[in-house]
């Protein structure tokens, strides 16, 4: 697996402003949470843990699941009812990321299709890699446990750049430490940032519709380049 150091700067500048490149795709990137592995009972599971410290029910699976992709900010809000500006959001989180770093990977797995196109890419030599905003001392054991890190060509987490997405710079990050232009990169996410940060990198995107959508969601309006139901129609966007 290649290094998660963040490129220098003037990188992020060039491949910014940088047009689609023509011709295949070289590296499909993904993002983690809602795309490539379904992280959703084990995030719930700990806001759940979390809410019974509280003296409060927990909530169900449908009432998380969409809320999944917006990681310990958006989960907090949803089980609590606190914004960042809050004075108690901050032990909150804490407390959460530790019970979640405890409770890491009991159920967390790869999405159907996901292992069988790992398997294809890797077939036709295609490399592949995760940009998330998760931070790394959550997205680099839960890979590990999942067996996927040694087989990624690069990771970059939430904190890998001094910016997350929606910013270009992990787009740009993992298209360096892949050796490989932002055009020649295709990226998978679930979310609205997902999309930004890839058109920002001038990459072209898929929204991955398996993930975390929620109700208020409208991807059609996202700008990707198309909206997949299964992992596999990943190979039809090669080209």
């Amino acid at each position: 697996m290649a290094t998660t150091e963040a490129p220098h700067s003037s990188r992020e500048t060039a491949g910014a402003k940088a047009s689609h490149d023509a011709g295949p795709i070289r590296v499909v990137l993904f993002d983690l949470d809602g795309t490539l592995v379904d992280t959703a009972p084990d995030l719930g599971h700990a806001l759940n843990l979390q809410r019974a410290r509280h003296g409060l029910a927990p909530l169900a699976d449908a009432v998380i699941r969409p809320v999944a992709s917006h990681g310990a900010r958006g989960l907090i809000e949803l089980g609590f009812g606190l914004h960042p500006d809050h004075a108690r959001f901050a032990p909150m989180r804490e407390e959460f990321l530790q019970l979640y770093a405890e409770n890491l990977c009991l159920h967390s797995r790869p999405f159907p299709g996901i292992l069988e196109l790992l398997d294809a890419l890797e077939a036709r030599r295609i490399l592949w890699g995760v940009v998330t905003n998760k931070p790394a001392r959550f997205t680099e054991p839960l890979m590990s446990l999942l067996d996927l890190a040694e087989r990624a060509a690069c990771i970059v987490s939430g904190d890998t750049c001094p910016q997350p997405k929606p910013h270009p710079a992990p787009m740009l990050a993992a298209a360096e430490l892949c050796g490989m232009r932002p055009g020649a990169c295709l990226y998978l996410g679930d979310a609205a940032r997902d999309i930004e940060a890839a058109r920002a990198a001038a990459m072209p995107a898929l929204v991955a519709t398996w993930g975390y959508l929620g109700a208020d969601d409208a991807p059609h309006t996202w700008g990707a380049r198309a909206q997949i139901r299964h992992p596999l129609e990943t190979l039809d966007h090669l080209g």
